[in-house]
């Protein structure tokens, strides 16, 4: 049986059909199949080259493999069978030939790259020529030409330095830009290493606070704002994150930029990796039960298989703007979303009797007293998860009185 379907198979997909005499003596202008997609291309012009048909990103391409005057029949073939192993291994046969012939892989083929794959999803046409018109003026100039495997937080801190505070949203978008042109680069294995655009950033100068920056709310009034955002039409992955960042504490960038990997639901702790801590530190976050609400809310709602509070099923990141217009324009509250964290810090430190260490923790501080940082080097995990599920407790119920650092007589919450 398997003899008569190789035989058909043979018949229709004929293998090495061309000879080397028939290469020879063929001139009429065509293309010619040897099998496995090698054609011989004969040009009205009396041309004859090798033609290798791929399929490379679900796209099918053509590759030449030269003039026959140059590559034998027989040495198209081993290229054919070279490329095609390639392709069938997820790779990019068109990537290593360039790679061979000393092509070196520049910051600026990489956004050439990125920009042609996130094209299509992008709103408009007009923020597509934006995003890339931006880098044109501000980054290529600068590393454009530089291998991106040698790029380093010194040449991101040479691009976004001269504008860091002067057009400080161009520079916060180019920052971003770059990080996703780094992200791809090391998807396809040109870029190794830590990333240099978390490295420039712990570089540059902290912004100065604005004398009309928005207030941290009193943490008496987070429950109600917690109402407010259920109660409201704001997209559901906004009020998600919300919440999500008001109960864990943490800084909203590592929020936003959360994934389903981090999360051990089994003991119920959210893993931040080292690369997306402002301390460079991994932090552990313990789980409340308004946490895990959340994240099931999350699964079953939205169905992000990456961030989990992505903008919809395509995976997108929320942005840090989305959730600060949400909060000071569609609820009409004059805080920010980091200013919880001040709102959190106050409540713990005025309603609770837990040690200023636990909350400081909790929030991922850096600790500027050596005494105080030999004492924490252990992560105070059992007393932080008491201290997060009260104010769980605090933020759902609304419960005021002294909180202790340990349940005592009479207490009900933390259960």
């Amino acid at each position: 049986m398997w003899g008569i379907l190789w035989d058909k198979m043979i018949k229709r997909h004929p293998f090495n059909k061309l000879t080397a005499m028939t290469v020879k003596k063929l001139s009429k202008p065509g293309k010619y199949a040897d099998g496995n997609n090698l054609y011989l291309q004969i040009d009205i012009s009396g041309a004859r080259r090798w033609i290798l048909r791929l399929t490379v990103g679900h796209r099918r391409r053509d590759m030449g493999l030269g003039s026959t005057m140059i590559v034998s029949l027989e040495e198209a073939r081993q290229l054919a069978r070279l490329y095609r192993g390639i392709a069938k291994s997820g790779g990019d046969p068109f990537l290593e030939r360039q790679k061979e012939r000393g092509f070196k892989v520049t910051f600026a083929y990489c956004a050439q790259k990125v920009h042609e794959l996130n094209k299509p999803t992008w709103k408009n046409e007009k923020f597509a020529l934006q995003w890339y018109s931006s880098l044109e003026n501000h980054v290529l100039p600068k590393i454009g030409k530089l291998p991106i495997s040698q790029i380093t937080s010194s040449d991101i801190l040479n691009v976004l330095s001269p504008i860091w505070n002067t057009r400080t949203d161009t520079a916060r978008k180019l920052k971003q830009r770059i990080r996703l042109i780094i992200k791809w680069a090391r998807a396809k294995g040109f870029f190794q290493g830590d990333d240099p655009v978390e490295l420039a950033e712990q570089a540059l100068p902290r912004k100065k606070r604005s004398d009309n920056h928005h207030k941290s709310l009193s943490y008496k009034d987070v429950p109600d704002l917690i109402v407010k955002i259920k109660e409201s039409k704001i997209s559901l992955p906004t009020q998600l994150a919300i919440q999500f960042t008001i109960l864990s504490a943490c800084r909203t960038s590592e929020v936003l930029r959360a994934s389903w990997d981090e999360i051990d639901m089994q003991n119920l702790i959210w893993t931040i990796p080292a690369k997306r801590m402002k301390t460079g530190k991994i932090h552990e976050v313990p789980i409340s039960s308004g946490m895990k609400d959340i994240l099931k809310d999350a699964k079953d709602k939205i169905g992000s298989p990456d961030y989990i509070f992505s903008s919809d099923q395509s995976g997108k990141e929320l942005s840090n703007n989305t959730l600060r217009l949400a909060v000071q324009k569609r609820l009409g509250v004059d805080t920010t979303i980091h200013g919880m964290r001040s709102s959190f810090k106050d409540w713990a430190s005025e309603t609770t009797n837990f040690a200023n260490e636990v909350s400081e923790m909790a929030l991922a501080h850096v600790i500027p007293n050596k005494t105080e940082a030999a004492y924490r080097r252990g992560n105070l995990m059992d007393k932080r998860r008491h201290l997060m599920q009260i104010w769980s407790d605090f933020i759902n119920n609304n419960q005021s009185k002294v909180i202790h650092a340990f349940p005592q007589k009479g207490d009900k919450f933390g259960k």
